[in-house]
């Protein structure tokens, strides 16, 4: 009995010490208080840090031109330091957004449209006044208009502006195309080509009369002055245009055939139709602007030149080469 009851009475001993040493360890254990005031102030510092980062950035963007950065991505480019000399409209780049989207106004103010550019000054001569029937043989415009600056090119370096009889005949927007016909090699100048026959008016009147071969200028004739002369005939055939209706000499009685052909001249304004013919077969006649272009094919060996007819609007007959003296009829 006597045991039971000392046993008893640790019991509450034992129990108040481990009461003691749990309570011990919880304060050991139990986390530090929170400091709050600590995280208020970096709280404070970092939204200041942002504020300052923030307002950086707002001025760097402030400060760069308005082209120095892209819009939607892409690369961005910056502009040179300094002023530059600004380049013309047609080497400025494209802009890259949408064509039809709006234009982006100009930081300074609202966009301003451009004026308008004035017109180039033409370069390529008149087209004849009727291209089926004077531009032949599948020769465009374009190509009578590059052969006509290769035989002006050609005068200017062939003869020296010191030559007294020198004659700058100008530039191909002085001039309109009245034919343009392939050319026909002979003994005297072998290969094929093309003829390009063109004039002015101004500022003296001029007809040039041009052979082209592989893009080279093989012959070149010129006429400078008043396509009449002293002439009283209604019509004037043009008395180099023989270079164009004519082979060799030397070939004589013995043309290549088929023989595309032509003639030239002057009219006058009597002059309402005319009719050619060569070889027994008629050709065309066109009247432009003061110059008539008659042409054809000759199918056979001839003698005669090109028989020639003008007529008034009445239809009356005002001029024959048969019965003109100055027009060589046949042939050499």
């Amino acid at each position: 009995m006597s045991g039971e009851k000392q046993g008893g009475a640790a019991e509450p001993e034992f129990e108040a010490q481990v009461r003691s040493l749990l309570a011990g360890d919880a304060a050991v254990v139990r986390p530090s208080p929170v400091p709050y005031p600590e995280i208020r102030r970096r709280g404070v510092l970092e939204r200041r840090r942002r504020l300052a980062v923030g307002g950086a950035a707002l001025a760097a963007l402030a400060a760069l031109p308005v082209g120095a950065y892209a819009l939607g991505g892409g690369s961005t480019t910056t502009s040179p330091a300094g002023p530059g000399p600004t380049a013309p409209v047609s080497e400025r780049p494209a802009p890259t957004g949408s064509p039809t989207g709006p234009a982006s106004a100009s930081p300074t103010g609202p966009a301003t449209a451009s004026p308008p550019a004035p017109s180039a000054t033409p370069t390529a001569p008149a087209p004849p006044a009727s291209p089926a029937d004077q531009l032949l043989d599948g020769i465009t415009f374009d190509q009578a208009a590059a052969d006509l600056g290769k035989c002006l090119d050609h005068n200017k370096a062939q003869r020296s502006s010191k030559d007294p009889t020198y004659t700058d005949l100008g530039k191909p927007a002085d001039y309109r195309i009245l034919l343009a016909m392939r050319s026909t090699g002979d003994s005297n100048a072998p290969g094929n080509g093309r003829f390009v026959v063109a004039v002015r008016q101004k500022p003296v009147p001029a007809r040039l009369i041009c052979d082209v071969k592989d893009g080279v200028v093989s012959g070149l004739n010129t006429s400078i002055g008043d396509p009449f002369g002293d002439a009283g005939t209604s019509v004037v055939p043009d008395m180099n245009s023989g270079k164009l209706y004519q082979q060799s000499y030397i070939d004589k009685g013995n043309w290549k055939l088929p023989f595309r052909w032509g003639i030239i001249g002057g009219y006058r304004a009597s002059v309402a139709s005319m009719t050619v013919s060569y070889g027994g077969g008629a050709g065309e006649v066109v009247l432009d602007h003061g110059w008539f272009v008659a042409t054809g094919t000759l199918h056979k060996q001839v003698t005669a030149a090109p028989h020639l007819k003008g007529y008034d609007a009445t239809g009356k007959l005002v001029y024959d080469s048969d019965q003109d003296a100055s027009y060589e009829r046949t042939l050499p």
